[in-house]
């Protein structure tokens, strides 16, 4: 069985190529990608060379952890049947390339308990849902409170804010610097660092991965206040101790998803709580990979670019 994938040879070295996948077994799934999405933060990371490190990374590799599609085969152990719609946080099936993320492709076999039921009305806005749970597991849980600023007004920003609004919390302030990104807002304002005068801020949620702003947001919080790395941070993470100690500051870094943000999220999305519409901005044929990647790494107007894997084997 073959699978048409992005393949990531090295740094800005993208194409299309057929790839073996592994054989299904009983707890697996067979699934005809339609959308993959692709990810401006760790999978630009990875085409521009600049990923440190990382446990089971290599080159070449399959890129995506954004994937919505329709399961083809399902093994006698699941508990999923043909014809289900399904989002797919990548796999790891392929031969002769590495699959730490493995989503960018036409064809996925992938372990069951990896795969959610999605609403097939949701369409290309399905392969977002990984993204939404990652916003999702930075807000949720025990000790953690809901952001009233936000930095950064890319679509991690923007369901931060949605979120926000939907847990029934005051609407935050969001800071963008790009003029293309300072529209779209949906009950709450986006703001340039330089217009808001606020120093009292209890909860900063950074999503831009950029750690030079550190500083400048130390300087926002009230006493005692948090800062929260949303984003992902490839440089070595530093700021002055004594404008810290003066503000009690505390630091928390959250991570990636877990499957109970994922249930959870899609729940919210199916209600009509939390909504993913307005976020994918451009789409390309997935035969366009190569320009689709470089053009949602450098354009700034491109929030979410989707790869339609239609009429991919």
């Amino acid at each position: 069985m073959q699978t048409t994938a992005v393949i990531l040879n090295g740094p800005k070295d993208l194409g299309l190529d057929a790839l073996n996948v592994t054989p299904p077994g009983a707890g697996d799934l067979v699934v005809r990608v339609s959308h993959s999405g692709i990810s401006t933060g760790t999978e630009k990371l990875l085409w521009s060379g600049a990923m440190p490190p990382f446990p089971g990374m290599g080159y070449p590799l399959v890129p995506g952890y954004e994937a919505a599609g329709e399961v083809i085969h399902a093994g006698s152990q699941t508990a999923f049947k043909v014809g289900d719609r399904v989002f797919v946080p990548g796999a790891n099936c392929f031969e002769g390339a590495f699959g730490l993320f493995g989503g960018a492709a036409s064809l996925l076999v992938t372990d069951a308990q990896r795969v959610t039921r999605i609403d097939p009305a949701l369409g290309a806005e399905g392969a977002l849902l990984a993204l939404a749970a990652t916003a999702r597991h930075a807000m949720a849980g025990p000790g953690k409170s809901v952001p009233d600023l936000i930095v950064g007004h890319g679509v991690l920003g923007r369901l931060l804010a949605r979120l926000t609004i939907a847990a029934g919390a005051p609407a935050p302030t969001v800071w963008e610097i790009d003029p293309a990104r300072t529209q779209g807002a949906q009950g709450y304002d986006v703001l340039n660092a330089d217009t808001d005068p606020r120093r009292d801020y209890t909860s900063i949620y950074d999503a831009t991965g950029q750690a030079g702003l550190l500083g400048d947001l130390i300087g926002r919080l009230q006493k005692g206040g948090e800062i929260v790395l949303a984003g992902f941070y490839p440089e070595p993470i530093s700021f002055a101790f004594p404008p810290a100690f003066m503000k009690e500051a505390r630091f928390r870094i959250a991570a990636e998803w877990t499957p109970d943000d994922l249930l959870a999220t899609r729940s919210l999305v199916e209600s009509g709580t939390l909504s993913l519409g307005d976020l994918i901005t451009h789409r390309a044929a997935a035969a366009d990979a190569p320009a689709a990647y470089a053009r949602a790494f450098d354009d700034p107007a491109c929030l979410k670019m989707i790869l339609d894997w239609k009429g991919h084997a």
